[in-house]
């Protein structure tokens, strides 16, 4: 009989496709196997476009609480399928629960919060030595001390009648001219956000040269939108606040070009393998780069930078702000097909 593994997936979009990598490598190890995936609301509706995923469990635990009896009952609930191995992907204690209330014998993933009983094989993590989260998701799927293995490659899956569906839903059709999408949001904080006047520059100047333009994000990236579509109100449709994360993925798939931070929705754009402007500012490439041939990075070589801070302790933001449209531009025309 094949193996049956829980993985406890990541709460952050980018981090829940790069392990979508992980669950490639291991159905190309053996299709047989069965994955199980749990993850919070935020992230779970990715894995309807990894086929590799054969099993979702949702965990709706509010943020900051522990949520310790939904993921008893959770556990408890699993505990019927008799998973083999678990893989705990985040660090936290909360997310070493559900598999130990499973029952799961092999319990794996890194050190992080004391997790001593929760884990049966709690591994060193070295951000040093494994720089990528891709590839120490990727070692988890391994024995220890394996060789972390070639990326085994992952693209969505979009069913073209939930590309139809949405489109009608929001009024929407696919241009007959290029389409850029835009993606100016970025939960972790001002410090990953290209100014939106810049953005709103290269709305501007992909109007002017024909092109059409929707913008994305959610409600917090609302004002942002609005003045990216003010710099070309005939081109531009603001499309933020305005679409849940599975609308976002298929409405990407139709995008000739994409514009973003480094967030969940450029990630989004990675997996669609499309044309992509990725920006750097406060993070690096280093450790979460856009996983596509077809992606251009851009980030300044600053005595600053990377300094991973949610907001600029500085207070010039220079990493982004000296980041100019034009560069955004080039790069896009470098990526064309």
């Amino acid at each position: 009989m094949s193996e049956r593994i829980l993985i406890v997936g990541p709460a952050w979009v980018g981090d829940m496709i790069m392990a979508g990598q992980l669950f490639r490598l291991l159905k190309a190890e053996d299709r047989g196997r069965e994955l199980a995936v749990v993850a919070p609301p935020a992230t779970a509706p990715l894995l309807a476009f990894m086929p590799d995923v054969d099993r979702t469990e949702t965990l709706a635990v509010r943020s900051g609480q522990g949520g310790l009896q939904a993921r008893w009952h959770l556990g408890r609930r699993l505990a019927k399928a008799g998973y083999d191995r678990a893989l705990v992907l985040p660090r936290s204690i909360k997310a070493a629960l559900v598999p130990f209330f499973t029952g799961v014998p092999e319990r794996i993933g890194y050190r992080g919060e004391p997790r001593w009983g929760l884990l049966t094989e709690a591994r060193r993590f070295d951000r040093a030595a494994v720089p990528r989260s891709i590839d120490r998701f990727l070692a988890l799927g391994r024995p220890k001390g394996a060789a972390i293995p070639p990326l085994p490659g992952l693209r969505f899956e979009i069913p073209p009648k939930q590309i139809r569906y949405t489109c009608n839903n929001l009024g929407l059709s696919k241009p007959s001219r290029p389409l850029l999408a835009l993606c100016p949001g970025a939960a972790y904080g001002p410090a990953k956000r290209w100014p939106a006047a810049h953005f709103a520059a290269v709305a501007a100047a992909w109007s002017a040269k024909g092109g059409a333009v929707w913008v994305f994000g959610q409600e917090a990236d609302r004002e942002a939108g609005q003045e990216i579509e003010a710099a070309a109100p005939d081109s531009t449709h603001d499309l933020t606040g305005r679409t849940e994360l599975t609308d976002a993925v298929a409405l990407l798939s139709l995008a000739d070009r994409v514009v973003a931070n480094d967030s969940g929705l450029m990630h989004v754009a990675a997996a669609l393998d499309k044309p992509l402007a990725a920006l750097y500012g406060s993070s690096t490439a280093v450790e979460t780069p856009p996983l596509s041939d077809a992606a251009t990075v851009l980030g300044l070589d600053l005595d600053c930078r990377p300094c991973r801070q949610r907001v600029c302790p500085l207070g010039h933001l220079r990493c982004l702000r000296d980041l100019t449209p034009e560069m955004v531009l080039a790069a896009l025309d470098k990526g064309a097909r």
